[in-house]
C-alpha cells in the first residue's frame, strides 16, 4: 500500500458502505467494470480513467489484508494526523488519548521499536510498498485479475470451445518498458533520496519514512520523461489471448483462467481472467442438465397407430425414434448420448417430448374420414374417470 491511499476512499469509488461483505464488493465492482471496460468505451478517457481507479479500489477491498490495513490508516490519519487531531508541536499532540496533556505514560520504544510487530511494523508497511527504494517493493509482485464477458451460441456450449478475448490492463509504458524516460535516455538515481524512494519527515520530534516526493518512492528520476506515459512508466496493454470455454458450459458460468490476468510486476505471476459467459438460446433445442430437450411434432395417426419418426439432434442430423400405438400427446422419449457433455467427459441424453398437431385445414376426404371414425368410437368416453373423481356432471 502507498502514501496515495490515504487520501483516496475506496468505498466511495466502488459506491459501497464500509462494512459491505466480500459478496457485496465483488457484485458492485463486476457491474462498474462492465460499465466502464475500455472495450465499452473506445476513446473514452475519463471511462477509462475511472475503469483504473475502480479496479485499483477492488484490488485493495477483495483483499482483506490489504483492506485492515487501508482501514487502520484511513482511521489513523483522519483529520490530517493520528487519530483525535494533527500532529503535537510538543510531540503527538492531540493525536493520542491525553496527547499534549500528559495524562497518559506513552513508551516510545513501544510504539517505534523493533520489538516485534509494534506500531514502527504498522508503518513499515504503510510507507515502505509504493516505491522502488522500499524494502517490499523490490519483491515480485502478482499482477491484477481481469474481468471479461462472452456470449456462446448454444452449439458452442455443447461441446467447449476456444475463442479469442481482447483485454485491456494496466502494464508497463510499451514506448519506455517501464522506465518513464525518452527513448535514447535512461532514468538516474534520484538526488532526494539517493534512490532509496524513501525521505525522513519530522513529525513532533519524531522522524518516520514516507515515500519520496520527488520521486515518488520510485527511487529513480527521469530528467527527458518519455512521451507516451509523461514519466510515469506505465501504460495500458491490449492483447488478445485464446480462451478455452469447457463443455457443457451454463448460461451465467463464471471461468476462472489462471494466469491469463495481467502481467506482473518485477518477475510475479500475471493474475487470473474471468469470464462471464453467456449463452443464446436455440430456437429449437433447450437444456435441462446435461440432457438436451426438444418437442417433436406428431399426426393423430401417427400417435394412435404407431409409427418411426425422425427426430433431430443438436451437433446436426437426426436419430429415428420408435412411437408405439397409443401413444398419449407429451410423452418423452429418451435417447441415450445424445446431450450435452459433463465434466466426466460423457454425453447426458436427448430427451425428445411429442406434441399431437390438430390439423387445420382438412380436406373433405379427410373431414369424412375423420367423421366416420367419431362414429365408430362414440361409445368410448375418456373422461369417465374424471366425471367419476369429481361426482357426475353437474350440468
Amino acid at each position: 500500500m502507498n502514501k496515495d491511499w490515504i487520501e483516496k476512499d475506496f468505498y466511495a469509488t466502488l459506491g459501497v458502505s464500509k462494512d459491505a461483505s466480500e459478496a457485496e464488493l465483488k457484485k458492485k465492482y463486476r457491474s462498474l467494470a462492465r460499465e466502464l471496460h475500455p472495450d465499452k468505451n473506445p476513446g473514452d478517457a475519463k471511462a477509462e480513467a475511472k475503469f483504473k481507479e475502480v479496479s485499483e479500489a477492488y484490488d485493495v477491498l477483495s483483499d482483506s489484508k490489504k483492506r485492515k490495513e487501508y482501514d487502520e490508516a484511513r482511521a489513523l490519519f483522519a483529520g490530517g494526523g493520528f487519530p483525535g487531531g494533527g500532529y503535537g508541536g510538543g510531540g503527538f499532540g492531540g493525536g493520542f488519548p491525553g496527547g499534549g496533556g500528559g495524562q497518559y505514560n506513552v513508551n516510545v520504544e513501544d510504539l517505534f521499536g523493533d520489538g516485534g510487530g509494534g506500531f514502527g511494523d504498522f508503518l513499515g508497511g504503510l510507507f515502505n510498498r509504493g516505491g522502488a527504494g522500499g524494502g517490499r517493493s523490490r519483491q515480485p509482485r502478482r499482477g491484477q485479475d481481469l474481468e471479461s464477458e462472452l456470449t456462446l451460441s448454444f452449439d458452442d456450449a455443447l461441446d467447449g470451445v476456444t475463442v479469442p478475448l481482447r483485454l485491456s490492463s494496466d502494464a508497463p509504458c510499451s514506448v519506455c518498458n517501464g522506465t518513464g524516460a525518452k527513448a535514447g535516455t535512461v532514468p538516474r538515481l534520484c538526488p532526494t533520496c539517493d534512490g532509496t524512494g524513501q525521505v525522513s519527515r519530522n513529525a513532533g520530534g519524531f522522524a518516520f519514512a514516507e515515500p519520496c516526493p520527488s520521486c515518488r518512492g520510485r527511487g529513480l528520476f527521469v530528467d527527458d520523461p518519455c512521451p507516451s506515459c509523461s514519466g510515469s512508466g506505465r501504460g495500458t496493454s491490449t492483447r488478445t489471448v485464446q480462451a478455452r470455454i469447457p463443455a457443457g458450459v451454463k448460461d451465467g458460468s463464471r471461468i476462472r483462467l489462471k494466469g491469463k490476468g495481467a502481467q506482473g510486476e518485477r518477475g510475479g505471476p500475471a493474475g487470473d481472467l474471468f469470464v462471464t459467459v453467456h449463452v443464446s438460446a436455440h430456437p429449437v433445442f433447450g437444456r435441462k442438465g446435461n440432457n438436451v430437450t426438444v418437442n417433436v411434432p406428431v399426426t393423430f395417426a401417427e400417435a394412435a397407430l404407431g409409427s418411426q419418426i425422425a427426430v433431430p439432434t443438436p451437433r446436426g442430423g437426426s436419430v429415428t425414434v420408435k412411437i408405439p400405438a397409443g401413444t398419449s400427446n407429451g410423452r418423452t422419449f429418451r435417447v441415450r448420448g445424445k446431450g450435452i457433455r459433463g465434466k466426466d467427459g460423457k454425453n447426458g441424453d436427448l430427451l425428445a417430448t411429442v406434441e399431437v398437431a390438430v390439423p387445420q385445414n382438412m380436406s373433405d376426404e379427410a373431414r369424412e374420414a375423420l367423421q366416420a371414425f367419431a362414429d365408430l368410437s362414440a361409445g368410448e368416453d375418456p373422461r369417465k374417470d374424471l366425471t367419476a373423481m369429481t361426482g357426475g356432471s353437474h350440468g
